[in-house]
């Protein structure tokens, strides 16, 4: 019998079967090992495996920790001193006055205000440690015994930085402003019992009665009362709410869409109870009530009957009842602060900084032990550290900020991803270091556009080849029903039969709504109806009609319904017109039937079905037509021996797949559905259970009619693009809804997964028991793509979160089906957590904002499904294609050139800090600076500034090799660019030009102490630019000028600074010679070594541009 037993300190052993792990009961599966091959478990010659310490992934410094805990403290206490205000539901009567408090309509994006710009700017900029410690060293110099230079030489960079950020604050906030001041200005009409009068948005309250007009925007959460169509609906854009560009349906209130005028809104005793304000857009539970005398009207109230605020009317004109405002509204509920996401390159910068002061402190202590320490030795270090302050220079900060935007600017003039814009401009380096590309499917890797391709009825399946003979079934059908007889071929009979009732469900179960171009174009009359008064005739009317002459387009909020009901037009049976209450359909022949819409069942994540009960006006037939996906459909249907294989037939086929049902009812099972349906509307409590409980009764042993397969195209040139992100060493994960068979025929089409690999379906697991096994057999599989569905992803996570992923990124390619966009937005963080590595999303559609926010580079896709994505990502591009140059070429260029950027200032820094620690070494450790005044702001400024930054304009290749050789990719993930090493070696080359420069002046010792300041500063500004020019790999014009530039203006000001240069002096043979050998003596090994590297171990790069 295998033991386990429990060692001090809680190191677990076990003894038994040597290469093999015991079955345990689910209390000791966590002693047991997920297959003991050495990663987690070490076994000796006596079979005991011994549990080794947790893998870590990444190490977490000390400050890192401490500034954690302190993030913590701070949350907590902002937790407890704010309060949560407790929403409560409400009762708003018709044209009276609301009473209780609510929050004012009045829009604020606004960071700042007059009070608060000041103190919030200045604690958003020194709370990095690099800003903190030049306002520390400012400071200081206010101290007379700390002085060592003029006050500006320290003043004039840190209030340059401050004074440039606080103005791009203000004006990034008085344009907030001004847009905020439009929008709350905009003037909306108000009933009121005296008549119309406008009102701002700003003053808009609860209770308030508003017209909105087509294209206005819809000011505040509003119960639609009123409009200009005679059967009482609109249509509202809500792309700027949801993401979604499809053009939604809302219904008036019937009570008050029946009045005679819109004056008598006001005069009905009617009252709207709403629940209490919440985020969600897609539901609302809410009740109108209508009292007169003793007679009392109910009517349910749900998320059709409400404009939610920033949503815009698309057509006619609606009169409804403000119920939420301001704060209190579902889109600014929905509206959260993003998390501001913080570039690894800035982290790794700040971590050198941090080196750089230790030092700093270091140094200065040697100097001061040096000296010895008197009884003012204190007095003395902080002098030193003060003169050694220009280690960490305060334009490092500026130039990689500076250069995050020129490299923003880049990418959105590359005409070659045109439309590409970049939302934030703080980590364009992200984009050069990605390592796993968390993708969606749907509007991502497809286009969004369906295609019907195939019907299956059972006995015959019918392809896009065979689409005539569907049309030629219809006809048929379509005449002999409307002429009630029969054919003399049975088996030709029941097909004809079966095609024509599957393409009328199709055509008839849907929530789809022809609109024509007049309809979109046509301007309302604004007749009251029943009413004289001139103030009102600006409102609704009722008896405008459009006209079926121009083209008709077809909206809904689903591309599938959409794509079925265009193929069932083809076909034969065309959706003339739709209404609340009735639709009709033109057959083959000119005849129109018409069907009286008596309810209908919309379309949920949580049903993943939809469903309609119709009436024919002419048989009087009611028909309860359904249609979703396999998974549920299968459970409601009658039993059938060809559903499931079918489904899976289409899925490896890449199709979409939808299953159509139908159920007849009489009479009086409809009356005696409809009673509970309606009292279950009415419920305020629960009411989306009762409702889907009443709509479950008729689910069942429903007539199966056919199984519809509809094509998602692929984005153009997709597959290119996904092998060159592989061959970049990106790994791919595809997250998508859909099911199993179609995402892995979609990643198998788009080449996500190539032949050489094999596919492991991940089994659906639904205990510890069953994941532990599974993650052992699939531990022995090697180099295969992972597919596995959001429910058995849920479990496994839930009990071997770490496990899972280390498995899951040992693949070439991960596939989740069926996940949710929390499940998403999980992976994501799980992938940083664990791995250490930058990710990068990139999807279309609101379901994907989530995932785009949570990783290091969001990127998001202006498609079928809106701007939603495209919002709230750092990146927006416009076709999938465009990720390739995105990140292979601007996302090299940002990082690599950031990296020398950041390095050469830091350069820069240190080789007059070495210079000054040698001048106070060999003058008796005298703390005294050895450049003052403006030497010291001309250098990193006027003199050496434009040649720097010109950095930002460095290629190491072109763009077509970046493209053609995606491999060089693959050494950026490195960080080899900016990396200890290459920070040292910049140090000990600051160290050497340093040393050459001081040692090189002081040998070179004329008779005044000023030739040793003309010979060293110039050597120094001579050596910064040739150090330019010797990192600069590509040149271009622009370097070239600011190289030439610098070189004037320095040689210009030499006449002008008498007080810091000896005119005479620098005219002489003397002070040339001197300058031109130190600076030979510190740049030329240099290039000789740059040479001798080149020619006998180039970079990769380089061998490819020969």
């Amino acid at each position: 019998m295998d033991s386990v037993e429990l060692e001090p300190y809680g190191e677990v052993k076990w003894h038994g079967r040597k290469n093999a792990p015991p079955t345990s009961d689910e209390s000791q599966l966590d002693d047991v090992p997920l297959i003991a091959d050495g990663d987690h478990y070490v076994s000796d010659d006596e079979g005991t495996w011994t549990r080794r310490p947790a893998r870590q992934y990444g190490s977490v410094s000390w400050s890192d920790q401490i500034s954690g805990y302190s993030e913590r403290c701070f949350t907590s206490l902002r937790n407890r001193l704010r309060r949560k205000k407790n929403y409560r539901p409400r009762t708003v009567c018709l044209g009276e006055e609301f009473t209780e408090e609510c929050p004012r309509n009045a829009i604020r994006n606004q960071k700042y205000n007059v009070i608060t710009f000041i103190p919030l700017v200045l604690y958003e900029q020194f709370k990095f440690f690099l800003n903190l410690y030049f306002l520390v060293v400012a400071l200081s110099q206010f101290i007379p015994v700390l002085r060592i230079g003029y006050l500006y030489t320290y003043w004039a960079p840190l209030g340059f930085v401050l004074g440039v950020t606080m103005l791009r604050e203000a004006w990034d906030d008085f344009k907030r402003f001004l847009r905020d001041r439009e929008v709350n200005g905009q003037l909306y009409k108000k009933l009121t019992p005296s008549g119309t009068v406008s009102v701002p948005s700003a003053d808009i309250t609860v209770g308030d009665m508003i017209v909105i007009e087509k294209n206005q925007r819809v000011p505040a959460d509003v119960v639609l009362l009123r409009t200009t169509e005679a059967n009482g609906v609109c249509f509202v854009r809500t792309d700027q709410l949801d993401g979604e560009t499809d053009w939604k349906l809302r219904i008036a209130v019937p009570s008050t869409q029946s009045l005679p005028s819109d004056r008598e809104i006001l005069l009905t005793n009617g009252s709207v109870y709403a629940e209490a304000p919440g985020k969600d857009i897609h539901s609302f539970i809410g009740k109108y009530t209508k009292r007169d005398g003793d007679d009392v009207t109910e009517e349910p109230l749900s998320v059709e009957n409400v404009l939610w605020a920033s949503t815009v009317l698309a057509s006619g004109t609606g009169i409804g009842v403000v119920i939420y405002t301001g704060s209190e509204t579902r889109s600014v509920m929905n509206t959260s602060q993003p998390q501001t996401k913080a570039g690894l390159l800035d982290l790794e910068i700040n971590r050198l900084t941090k080196i750089l002061f230790v030092a700093t402190i270091a140094l200065s202590l040697i100097l001061v032990a040096l000296k010895g320490f008197n009884s003012i030795w204190y007095l003395s270090l902080f002098r030193f550290i003060l003169l050694f302050s220009y280690i960490i220079p305060i334009s490092l900060r500026v130039n990689l900020d500076m250069g995050k935007l020129v490299y923003s600017w880049m990418i959105q003039r590359d005409k070659n991803i045109p439309n590409t814009v970049v939302r934030n401009s703080t980590i364009p380096e992200e984009l050069g270091r990605i390592v796993y590309l968390l993708c969606d499917k749907t509007g991502t890797l497809t286009q969004n556009e369906m295609v019907f391709k195939r019907l299956h009825i059972g006995s015959v399946s019918f392809s896009s080849e065979t689409m005539d003979e569907v049309s030629a079934h219809v006809r048929q059908w379509w005449r002999s029903s409307q002429n009630k007889t029969t054919s003399s071929q049975p088996l030709r009979l029941n097909t004809m039969v079966r095609v024509g009732e599957a393409v009328k469900a199709c055509a008839l179960c849907h929530n789809v709504t022809p609109v024509s171009q007049d309809c979109i174009q046509l301007e309302q009359n604004h007749t009251m109806r029943g009413s004289d008064s001139e103030d009102e005739k600006v409102f609704l009317s009722g008896d405008d009609t459009a006209t079926d002459q121009q083209e008709v387009t077809y909206q809904a909020s689903s591309p599938d319904e959409v794509a079925l009901v265009q193929w069932s037009a083809t076909i034969g049976l065309t959706l003339t017109s739709r209404d609340l209450s009735s639709m009709s359909l033109l057959g083959q022949d000119g005849q129109t039937v018409t069907y009286t819409i008596l309810q209908i069942f919309p379309f949920t994540s949580e049903r993943k079905r939809m469903g309609i009960i119709v009436k024919d006006t002419s048989s009087g037939e009611i028909v309860f037509y359904m249609k979703g996906a396999d998974v549920i459909m299968s459970r409601i249907v009658q039993y059938n021996d060809w559903l499931d294989e079918e489904c899976g037939n289409m899925a490896r086929e890449g199709l979409r797949t939808l299953v159509v049902a139908k159920k007849a009812l009489t009479s009086e099972q409809y009356r005696d559905f409809e009673s509970r349906y309606r009292q279950a509307k009415l419920s305020l409590s629960e009411r989306a259970a009762k409702v889907d409980s009443v709509v479950e009764s008729l689910e069942h042993e429903m007539e199966l009619l056919c199984l519809t397969g509809v094509e998602d195209r692929l984005q153009q040139k997709v597959r290119p693009t996904l092998e060159l992100l592989r061959n970049a060493g990106i790994k791919i994960w595809m997250l998508t809804g859909d099911k199993m068979e179609t995402a892995i025929c979609i990643a198998t089409s788009a080449k996500l997964v190539s032949k050489d690999h094999t596919v492991h379906c991940f089994p659906e697991v639904s205990d510890r028991h069953q994941v532990h096994e599974k993650l052992n057999d699939f531990r022995r599989k090697s180099d295969c793509a992972l597919v596995i569905t959001g429910t058995s992803l849920e479990v496994c996570l839930s009990h071997y979160e770490g496990e899972f992923i280390e498995l899951a990124c040992q693949c070439p390619a991960v596939i989740c089906c069926r996940c949710s966009p929390t499940q998403k937005a999980r992976v994501v963080e799980l992938l940083k957590k664990y791995t250490r590595k930058p990710t990068c999303a990139i999807g279309d559609g609101g379901n994907d904002v989530s995932m785009i926010q949570a990783a290091d580079a969001g990127i998001g896709i202006v498609g079928k499904e809106g701007k939603q994505a495209s919002l709230a990502a750092d990146f927006s591009i416009t076709q999938f294609k465009h990720i390739g140059r995105l990140l292979v070429w601007h996302g090299r260029n940002s990082y690599k050139r950031s990296a020398s950027l950041g390095q050469f200032v830091m350069h820069r820094g240190l080789i007059i800090s070495v210079m000054q620690a040698i001048f106070s070494t060999v003058f008796y450790f005298v703390s005294i600076a050895l450049y003052e005044g403006f030497l010291m702001v001309g250098y990193a400024t006027v003199y050496t500034m434009f040649p720097v930054f010109s950095l930002v304009l460095d290629v190491d290749v072109s763009a077509d090799t970046a493209l053609m050789y995606p491999e060089l990719y693959k050494d950026l993930s490195k960080s080899r660019s900016l990396s200890f090493k290459t920070f040292f070696m910049w140090i000990l080359i600051s160290i050497y030009q340093g040393g050459v420069i001081m040692y090189g002046a002081l040998l070179l010792f004329d008779e005044e102490f000023i030739h040793i300041v003309a010979i060293t500063f110039t050597s120094l500004i001579l050596t910064e630019l040739l150090m330019v020019a010797l990192t600069i790999r590509t040149w271009h014009k622009l370097m070239i000028l600011a190289e030439l530039a610098s070189l004037g203006i320095y040689i210009a000001s030499l006449a002008v600074l008498r007080e810091y240069f000896d005119a005479s002096f620098l005219k002489t043979w003397a002070f040339v010679w001197r300058v031109v050998v130190i600076t030979l003596v510190s740049c030329l090994p240099l290039y000789i070594l740059k040479y001798l590297r080149r020619k006998y171990a180039p970079p990769s790069y380089s061998k490819l541009q020969k």
